[in-house]
């Protein structure tokens, strides 16, 4: 037997799930995340998943993994000390940072710049000059860079190095013989070149864009090497380790130490990647997804069952040139705590979260504040019989204590302060529902909406409410969906040029010829891992505007596309992108600024492991009458196992399904029919099926 392994981190719970490749059977745990040191909690989950299913961990041969810890050493600032190599006369690029300023007209009043991640003291200027059109203006002087260079490394306290030269997108050769001087001087330190992490134009962009890479890179290289270290030990030295990229892709464990600035949004693009795999087989091609953790909400927009891909991804007030699944997140999660201010009386919902530690109070390990968990608890949304993860078990008691903190600052009774905490944050989530769909030229009545992640599925028939998207899909296994995406994609690179030309101004087969090469360049970095020619998929991307606009929008197409239409895809393509976003096109004046290959290794089978009969109705699949309290009375409601539920088994509303990893409720007036797949639909009743 072949196994693969997905394993999502997440800031209160590591999430892991076990497919068998030849069968299709998974298994699935859920272990507390331990944030000073993720790998333990990964290694933890591991051991428990393989002690419960039964399984040898050298069974297991390929290990999926998205990770937080690029995204953390940002976050908390905790990444290396950068030094930074530029062309002389731009050793101010960073500090100048295109004069921006967050905020309005008044928003520098009280804006503080934070320290640079490559700080000026360690930052030198090479002699050397690419002009724009490539051609070398000035010879790069090596001797007095390499004098620069012993100075700086003398210092003691580059732990990585940056190199970026101006123009060095289109002419890499400066930055290539520089990177070559710097690793015979920094022996033990990791040099980052700009021409390879990101050769795109506009040398703020690119420079941040590469000094992020260096921030990370000893972070995630050091945990990534006693990652695989550890799973080598435990399963194997033929055991594959590939990590999530930002975009949804994988890349291996060799790529993701070496641009590790590519996963900074590894953990939103698993659930993504899940939600496509079980929303298309069951024929729902265009999606909302709606991630909800314990400490935040993502949430996406799906068409033709293919994520938006943004080319920034933001983290804090980091903005790098990298591919990331156009995700949107709040500060709206399951441990989102509720309080009250002194001056407003007015109730607030996060973004301060309670996390892993002390956690919600009815986790009972030290938490008192009142929680969005918590709220839940009181309203019955989830009974006190239920265990987190299936194995922690919540106390109602303390969740009432800590949820009466608020109702008594507010003045209101219990229950409106628990059901007012739930509104709000379901509010939070609609609106960042709405920055995904209405504010980009989307109706989410035209779409499905689907809810996991811990929590999601508890405010997932809500968030139906509020969007009118139906029907509203509970995937299988919906709190470790994002270790499912995790496990299901497939490893891919890119490879990237600067254009810079008018559509009017190129044949087809100047263009088809250049994709070629590119094509090439990306195939390579997948064939560095051992993965084949014949096992390559191959698509395009172009970044187009009209001449003079000061943003660009990337389209998708195939080499038999190109062929047929030739560049006036790619024109059309964009019209109809730009309409969609804008509300008009333009006849001519379109401008090709990018193009780029991605290669992307083609998907293992797995075997279809479609729920099967049991010959169980609803009765046989009732665990507990109950109630829950909605729009401000009590309603009795039933309990089901949702592991019990056959296909075309309808659960009508009040009723609350439980299963190992999270609790989906069903309010009155709607039905949760099961489909082939597992998925769980709830409509109005008055829509049906």
């Amino acid at each position: 037997m072949s196994y693969r392994l997905g394993v999502d981190v997440g800031g209160t719970f590591t999430d892991l799930l076990l497919i068998n490749e030849n069968t299709g059977e998974t298994h699935t745990a859920k272990v507390p995340s331990t944030p000073e040191d993720s790998s333990v909690g990964v290694l933890n989950g591991i051991a428990m998943i393989c002690d419960e299913s039964g399984v040898n961990p050298t069974d297991v041969t390929r290990v999926m993994h998205g990770t937080t810890v690029a995204t953390n050493a940002v976050l908390t600032g905790k990444g290396a000390k950068v030094g930074l190599v530029t062309t002389s006369g731009y050793e101010d690029t960073l500090q100048v940072a295109r004069s921006f300023c967050p905020g309005g007209l008044g928003g520098w009043v009280g804006f503080v710049k934070k320290p640079l991640l490559a700080p000026l003291e360690l930052t030198i200027g090479a002699h050397e000059r690419i002009g724009a059109d490539g051609e070398i203006v000035t010879d790069l002087d090596e001797d007095q860079l390499r004098k620069d260079l012993k100075v700086l490394h003398a210092t003691g306290e580059v732990e990585a190095l940056t190199i970026c030269f101006i123009n060095s997108y289109i002419n890499g050769v400066h930055e290539q013989r520089a990177g070559e001087i710097a690793a015979e001087i920094f022996t033990d330190t990791p040099v980052s070149i700009s021409s390879d992490v990101v050769p795109e134009m506009q040398e703020y962009e690119r420079t941040e864009t590469t000094v992020v890479n260096s921030y990370v890179r000893p972070e995630v290289a050091t945990y990534v090497s006693n990652l695989q270290a550890a799973l080598d030990d435990k399963m194997g030295s033929d055991t594959q380790l590939s990590i999530l990229r930002s975009d949804g892709g994988l890349a291996s464990a060799r790529a993701s130490a070496e641009s590790p600035v590519n996963m900074l949004m590894s953990g939103p693009a698993g659930g993504v990647s899940g939600a496509i795999y079980f929303c298309s087989r069951a024929g729902y091609h265009n999606i909302l997804t709606c991630d909800m953790g314990g400490t935040s909400t993502d949430v996406a927009l799906i068409q033709n069952s293919r994520a938006r891909v943004r080319r920034e991804t933001i983290v804090a007030d980091v903005r790098v040139r990298a591919p990331s699944v156009d995700v949107r997140t709040v500060g709206a999660g399951g441990g989102s705590i509720g309080f009250v201010p002194e001056l407003t009386k007015a109730l607030r919902v996060g973004p301060e979260s309670a996390g892993a530690v002390p956690g919600p109070a009815c986790y009972m390990k030290g938490g008192e504040q009142p929680t969005v968990c918590d709220a839940n608890v009181v309203l019955g949304y989830l009974p006190s019989d239920v265990q987190l993860g299936g194995k922690m078990e919540i106390n109602r008691d303390a969740s009432v204590a800590a949820v009466q903190s608020v109702a008594d600052a507010m003045g209101i009774d219990l229950m409106a302060a628990a059901e007012g905490i739930i509104k709000i944050v379901n509010e939070s989530m609609f609106g960042a529902l709405r920055l995904v769909s209405v504010e980009q030229g989307y109706d989410p009545r035209d779409f499905a909406l689907v809810g996991f992640g811990g929590a999601g599925p508890l405010h997932a028939n809500a968030l139906g409410l509020l969007t009118d998207a139906w029907p509203v899909i509970i995937p299988p296994g919906p709190g470790v969906l994002c270790a499912y995406g995790d496990a299901t994609t497939q490893v891919q690179d890119e490879a990237a040029r600067t254009y810079l030309t008018m559509a009017n101004d190129l044949s087809d087969t100047q263009l088809a010829s250049d994709l070629h090469e590119l094509e090439t360049r990306a195939g390579g970095a997948l064939l560095k891992d051992n993965i084949p020619v014949s096992e390559h998929e191959i698509t395009y991307q172009a970044d187009l505007r009209y001449a003079g606009q000061a943003f660009q929008i990337t389209i998708d197409f195939t080499e038999d596309e190109l062929k047929e239409k030739g560049v006036a895809l790619l024109t059309d393509q964009f019209d109809a992108e730009h309409e969609q976003l804008f509300t008009f096109k333009l006849d001519d004046g379109h401008e090709i600024l990018m193009i780029r290959a991605v290669a992307k290794a083609k998907a293992k089978s797995i075997a279809e492991n479609q729920i099967g009969q049991t010959g169980m109705g609803l009765e046989e699949s009732k665990i507990i009458e109950s109630r829950f309290y909605y729009e401000g009375e009590w309603h009795d409601a039933i309990i089901y196992d949702r592991n019990k539920l056959n296909v075309g088994l309808e659960v009508a509303g009040p009723a609350i399904v439980g299963e190992m990893d999270s609790t989906t409720v069903v309010l009155p007036g709607f039905v949760a029919t099961v489909d082939a797949i597992g998925n769980l639909l709830i409509n109005p009743v008055k829509r049906g099926k």
